[in-house]
């Protein structure tokens, strides 16, 4: 909001200066021409009459300051003049063009935004005995839309979720995001074992994806005091205990991603990791982990894992984003998905 103040400004102060310096130099140097700088920057962050008006200032300052220098109706102000009337028009139509290009832009966004609440429909916040938190923040900021993904459903089989992470960007990721959610959901039902929803994916991906496009992924499914884990070449989830330990849940053989199955034919093992009362995990993509700061450091998520232990899951996941954002110190490169399960103690 102040960038925006001090633009609209700008061309009044410009203009000013331009005159004040004309009337310090006296006759023996004219600045006027340099009045045409009052449209140009009006043109950046005005409208087509704000434009016009700066333009109309700009010639209402011209005529005064060239009597003043005794050069009315000479050619060199006549110049003058007609440069400042042809820069004002060209610039009322670079803010016409400008105006038009973003509510195109705004248009984009606000489909982006549906297609986004339609592909990633917002988590439970409650799920059986668990508390859920979600941040997401996507690397494309016009489109506000990426390749992660995450879903959670309660099913007859337990709490089962999903989250992951799409190679590649743009459109053709969200499609391919697209996809996996899709057969998640299905087979989510369906399946008995976690294992087996790991193939109905991987069945579902190759039919859809070519060449040595993947997705990373895990699927995960809630027990009374514990937690089985399918790694699909995705970062393993951080586990906070209650009693204050924190562990990675490394598997214990790593898996290839989604859509690349036909390079290894054995089935990636499913493994278990304790989560009982009190204890959190947090499920998070490869966007969270490579972030870097000015320096070329990684986000150091383990070392900020405390933060994660405020009593409201949301806002401990609030917290950790907002460092995250703080660490890069602007916007993140890639697309950061974050989910948090809190499993309260009695």
């Amino acid at each position: 909001m102040r960038s925006l103040r001090v633009l609209r400004w700008l061309p009044f102060v410009v203009m000013l200066g331009v005159a004040l310096t004309d009337l310090l130099a006296g006759e023996s140097l004219v600045f006027l021409p340099l009045l045409t700088l009052g449209p140009a920057f009006a043109s950046v962050s005005g409208g087509v009459r704000r434009t016009a008006a700066v333009g109309a200032v700009a010639l209402a300052i011209c005529v005064p300051m060239a009597v003043y220098n005794d050069l009315l109706f000479t050619w060199e102000n006549n110049l003058t003049l007609i440069g400042i009337a042809g820069v004002t028009g060209a610039s009322m139509l670079a803010a016409r063009l400008r105006l038009q290009r973003e509510r195109e832009l705004a248009s984009v966004r606000r489909v982006a935004e549906v297609a986004q609440r339609v592909l990633l429909r917002p988590v439970p916040r409650r799920a059986g005995d668990l508390r859920v938190a979600l941040s997401y923040t996507s690397a494309q900021a016009e489109a506000r839309i990426g390749g992660d993904l995450y879903e959670i459903v309660t099913t007859p089989h337990g709490v089962r979720l999903l989250i992951g992470d799409v190679q590649g960007k743009g459109l053709a990721a969200v499609e391919t995001a697209a996809w996996v959610l899709g057969a998640f959901r299905e087979a989510a039902y369906d399946q008995a074992d976690p294992a087996d929803i790991g193939e109905r994916l991987e069945a579902s991906l190759a039919r859809h994806l070519g060449g040595e496009q993947f997705v990373t992924a895990i699927v995960a499914e809630v027990h009374d005091t514990e937690m089985t884990l399918v790694n699909f070449g995705h970062p393993p989830p951080l586990l906070i205990l209650a009693d204050g330990g924190l562990r990675t849940a490394e598997p214990p053989e790593q898996g290839l991603p989604l859509g690349l199955g036909s390079f290894d034919s054995s089935a990636v093992k499913a493994h278990r990791i304790p989560f009982g009362r009190g204890d959190r995990v947090l499920f998070f993509t490869d966007g969270v982990i490579e972030a870097r700061n000015a320096a070329g450091e990684f986000y150091p998520l383990a070392e900020r894992a405390w933060l994660l232990r405020r009593d409201d899951p949301q806002a401990a996941l609030d917290a950790l984003r907002a460092d995250l954002v703080e660490h890069t110190g602007g916007p993140l490169l890639d697309d950061a998905a974050m989910l948090l399960l809190h499993r309260p103690g009695d």
